[in-house]
């Protein structure tokens, strides 16, 4: 069976090695057909503390690390994505006539 992998914010890094993250999921209400939406806090282990507040993350289901803690940081703003360096080119020179 595929793990499970959901997109949340983090919340909380306060703690070493796993971040709280905030995954919010939208619905219609079956009798009312009303766009409700509901949230959760996911406990998730991120080696290396690379996550900060406010970062979007993926995080994927994982066998139990401790009491809270069954999921994984995959990705995202902060951790172990690596990012592209722009590159810039140097600026042409005029000649003189």
């Amino acid at each position: 069976m595929p793990k499970r992998v959901l997109e949340g914010v983090v919340v909380s890094d306060k703690q070493n090695k796993t971040v709280t993250v905030l995954v919010e999921r939208r619905f219609t209400h079956p009798l009312l057909r009303k766009t409700v939406r509901r949230s959760k806090k996911y406990h998730a282990h991120d080696e290396g503390n690379a996550c900060k507040v406010g970062d979007l993350v993926k995080i994927e289901e994982h066998k139990p690390i401790s009491k809270t803690k069954s999921w994984i940081v995959l990705g995202g703003a902060g951790a172990e994505a690596p990012k592209k360096e722009e590159k810039k080119e140097p600026a042409k020179k005029k000649k003189a006539s």
